[in-house]
């Protein structure tokens, strides 16, 4: 019999053990293929017996445009003139996406997903920018757009055999062109969300409409009574939305919004699921720019904080830029709130669209993640960040001991939880290359798990609103006075409670994403090599669309020699964002290891000759390759090389 004094421990343990992916978790395809291979799958299945796949679907910024031409010039958003505009699209303009390029990408994910994913999720924008002053948008063709790509996923994943006419669950939410004029959305209920309310009726549950409508928020139970995800209207958090103004006030529907996702994770919290929070706008915050207002932000980054337990990870578009955020919980300073910051724009902001400021963007990520906290300069060939974050400290003696402890005390402990991150997927539109991302999370143990297709729509995570609880916050004037929040703040995890999936591999942690980008350059000269132009492309190539329009993978992290990543715990995009921002060693700045890009390691340890001569030859060789990676995979490797090595 074990010790009861003993069970305690033995169940952490058993919590927080790493799981590793089973054999039918590996990634739909690698950087070597340029179809993503098919995985063995009967069609004669019925879904609701299939078990979960380990993979979902993000996917983001369509931005379909009826009025787009091939042929037509990008100065005039592809909509006449003569100029460049390929069949599919335009690549690195400012033109939004060909009706082709919408049918050709749920025909590709049809073929090559549908049975392999167990959700999707749709982070908004789903209409085309108001960019012609000749074709200037109406409300009727917003919705008309949104509806067309609301049919497109209906359509792509619809079965029949299942109760609820779909496969598996599809989780929308607003983007700021999506309503009119776009990025101002006011308090609920409103025109917009009673509108998407019938064009989203295959996706919100029946139980959530009530909420959805009050405020275009809800929560979908995508693996019942074990995961949802959440669907927030990210514009009322939006700093460019002048119709409210954040979530300081109680008045506001910012402050109503983050009430209300507190109460549904206490909620998760209580009944052992996990969530995925979803949305458009992300929290990008870097330098003296911004895209929430800061009270927003605040609450954001303390409710994933508290809720670290709960919150598997979260998702947004809106930028087109392939990248992750940090939240650091230390910045959290919530009764003060800043207001010095300035917008960090989008793609439907002319003025904000050039390259050059999403690149100082990055430039600024870099500097942010520079000032993260660093581990001490090693200069031995054993060295490697791992060390500082493995609990064991025998893997660290003498002086360095008591520098790794006030490291770990630094970032929250060996499993980062000072920390929270946030993913952004680059879009369809291709204000650079058209991308796709599928996600692969850890299902070791829910191999019978209750699937999403043969479960009633009623569910009990009901619709809760603020002004139900018994909270009794502060008022503002109080708070002020007392120096405390004038609203509830959420308990944090059990002090029993193991590190959640978003920093322990366990059930439902996120392990990798392959990300697939079509490559319109190669697609739309394949066309016009076969003397196809416009419409009459499919008639002339005399073969189907899908034999020349394919998504390939760009990268997948699960293997991917230069990102390193052993899966996305919040641990391993705090590593990469480190060796993201170091840079070579200054003049007179003594040499170690820490200088050195780690993704160049292997190369040494090949020459079996590792010394401080080999580290200085490297830096002087080489620049920062990891930096470089990912400047060049933001922009989905339309950059030339020598634009991307002028940003720093």
């Amino acid at each position: 019999m074990i010790p009861s004094q003993l069970l305690p421990a033995l169940f952490l343990l058993a919590t927080c053990a790493c799981a590793f992916p089973l054999s039918d978790q590996q990634p739909l395809g690698n950087s070597g293929l340029l179809h993503a291979p098919q995985l063995e799958l009967q069609d004669d299945v019925d879904p609701t017996s299939r078990g979960l796949s380990g993979r979902f679907l993000h996917i983001t910024d369509l931005h379909p445009d009826s009025y787009y031409e091939s042929g037509a010039s990008p100065d005039r958003a592809c909509h006449r003139g003569d100029g460049s505009a390929g069949y599919y699209g335009a690549e690195g303009t400012e033109c939004d996406s060909p009706i082709t390029l919408i049918n050709e990408t749920f025909r590709w994910i049809e073929k090559n997903l549908k049975g392999k994913v167990d959700f999707v999720i749709w982070t908004g924008d789903s209409a085309r920018h108001d960019n012609d002053e000749k074709n200037p948008r109406e409300p009727e063709e917003v919705l008309d757009l949104n509806k067309l790509v609301a049919k497109k996923l209906v359509e792509t994943f619809k079965d029949e055999r299942s109760v609820k006419g779909i496969s598996i669950p599809i989780i929308p939410t607003f983007g700021n062109n999506d309503i009119m004029p776009h990025n101002i959305f006011k308090a609920g209920p409103n025109r917009w969300t009673k509108q998407y309310r019938e064009i989203w009726s295959n996706f919100i549950p029946e139980h959530q409409l009530h909420s959805f409508v009050e405020g275009g928020w809800f929560i979908s139970e995508v693996i019942p009574e074990k995961l949802a995800v959440v669907s927030l209207n990210t514009m009322y958090f939006f700093d460019s939305n002048s119709a409210v103004d954040g979530c300081a006030a109680r008045s506001e529907p910012g402050y109503e919004h983050m009430e209300w996702l507190r109460v549904q994770l206490e909620m998760l919290r209580g009944r052992h699921m996990k969530a995925i929070l979803m949305g458009h706008i992300p929290p990008a915050r870097a330098g003296s720019k911004r895209n929430w207002d800061d009270s927003c932000w605040q609450k954001y980054t303390l409710w994933l904080h508290q809720f670290r337990d709960v919150v598997v990870g979260s998702v947004y578009g809106h930028m087109n830029l392939d990248h992750f955020m940090l939240q650091d919980s230390h910045k959290v300073d919530i009764v003060d709130v800043d207001k010095s910051f300035a917008y960090l724009g989008g793609a439907g902001d002319p003025d904000e669209l050039s390259t050059k400021s999403r690149s100082d963007y990055l430039s600024n990520l870099r500097k942010d993640w520079s000032k993260l906290p660093s581990v001490p300069a090693g200069t031995s060939k054993s060295f490697s960040m791992d060390a500082w974050f493995d609990d064991d400290d025998a893997s660290v003696r003498g002086s360095k001991k008591k520098q790794k402890k006030r490291f770990l005390k630094k970032i929250g402990g060996p499993f980062a939880e000072r920390y929270s991150v946030s993913l952004v997927s680059p879009s369809v539109v291709p204000n650079y290359f058209p991308t796709l991302r599928v996600v692969e999370y850890n299902i070791t143990g829910l191999e019978h798990a209750a699937t999403w297709a043969n479960t009633p729509s009623h569910s009990s995570l009901d619709s809760v609103f603020p002004g139900k609880q018994d909270d009794s916050p502060l008022s503002e004037t109080q708070a002020q006075q007392s120096k405390k929040p004038h609203f509830k703040v959420p308990g944090p995890p059990s002090k029993s409670a193991p590190p959640g999936p978003a920093y322990s591999n366990q059930a439902l942690s996120w392990l990798g994403y392959t990300q697939y980008f079509a490559n319109l350059t190669r697609i739309n000269s394949q066309l016009a090599s076969r003397g196809a132009t416009g419409d009459e492309a499919e008639e002339v190539t005399g073969s189907k669309p899908d034999d020349v329009f394919a998504y390939e993978v760009e990268y997948n992290t699960r293997d991917d020699r230069v990102y390193k990543m052993d899966d996305l715990t919040v641990r391993s995009f705090f590593k990469l964002a480190s060796r993201i921002a170091k840079r070579e060693a200054r003049k007179g700045q003594s040499s170690s290891l820490e200088y050195v890009d780690e993704a160049d390691l292997d190369d040494l340890d090949a020459k079996n000759d590792y010394d401080e001569q080999d580290i200085e030859a490297e830096k002087k060789k080489k620049k920062n390759r990891v930096w470089k990676t990912f400047v060049t995979r933001a922009f989905v490797g339309l950059l030339k090389s020598d634009d991307i090595d002028d940003i720093n």
